[in-house]
């Protein structure tokens, strides 16, 4: 038997937790005003005002500076020491997944596409890409990319109507090293309204390089919603790092 909470606050917390882990309130569901809720519990509005803020400290809840409190959606994560496929990621969370192409060029690499992709060839083609990737119609990931067109031939004639290029690479070019970085950016404004970020806040940047044999293959800036997206590694003793989501 569960034990009745000893205060009104307590209360407020248990009902509403169990709500949204009920799906009573989905993620993206506009919960009551305080106002309202103080009114069917019975107490102030600074004790509901108390009650919603751990929620959004759990992670439960994310308020919204003059458009309200609203269910948060659930954090995606990925592993540190993994490629991840971003579709993957998202129906493994058991959410619709789509992407869309927003910009495409076959240029010749200038000296800062080299330096990205970590390639001193005097002359390089490549194929720069741009798109975004969305979780349950919801902007999850922005993605710029550039692939070497001089290892990866096949590149330049793909279309990419059903498989976003960085799945397309994990299926068919073998990689044997990879070098990542991660940090929190604060968007651009264009980056913004891309992810949909209705107010300034910052956003997990990984950018990630492959190579294969000492030969660049790609090189990928992916930037996350701080919101939605967390990384995760476990660790053995030892330093043995074993990848997990």
């Amino acid at each position: 038997m569960t034990a009745k909470p000893a205060t009104l606050h307590e209360r407020i917390l248990t009902e509403v937790r169990d709500r949204i882990r009920g799906g009573g309130w989905p993620p993206g569901h506009r919960i009551p005003f305080e106002t309202d809720m103080a009114a069917e519990y019975g107490v102030s509005r600074m004790t509901v005002n108390k009650a919603l803020t751990q929620l959004t400290r759990e992670g439960f809840l994310e308020r919204r500076r003059k458009g309200g409190t609203f269910v948060a959606r659930p954090r995606h994560e990925s592993a540190v020491t993994t490629i991840p496929d971003i579709g993957e990621e998202v129906r493994g969370r058991d959410e619709a997944y789509t992407f869309e192409i927003i910009a495409r060029a076959v240029r010749a690499a200038t000296a800062e596409d080299r330096a990205l992709l970590g390639s001193d060839a005097p002359r390089l083609r490549i194929l720069a890409i741009e798109s975004v990737h969305s979780a349950d119609g919801q902007p999850f990931c922005h993605e710029a990319r550039l692939i070497n067109l001089d290892a990866v031939t096949e590149a330049e004639g793909a279309e990419f109507g059903d498989e976003p290029p960085g799945s397309w690479l994990l299926r068919l070019v073998p990689w044997s090293g990879a070098e990542q970085r991660i940090r929190a950016v604060v968007p651009t404004p264009r980056l913004e309204r891309l992810l949909g970020v209705s107010q300034p806040a910052a956003c997990l940047e990984i950018e990630r390089r492959t190579e294969l044999e000492g030969r660049a293959v790609t090189f990928a800036r992916l930037t996350y919603r701080g919101d939605m997206h967390q990384l995760v590694a476990e660790f053995a003793p030892g330093g043995s790092a074993l990848a997990g989501a």
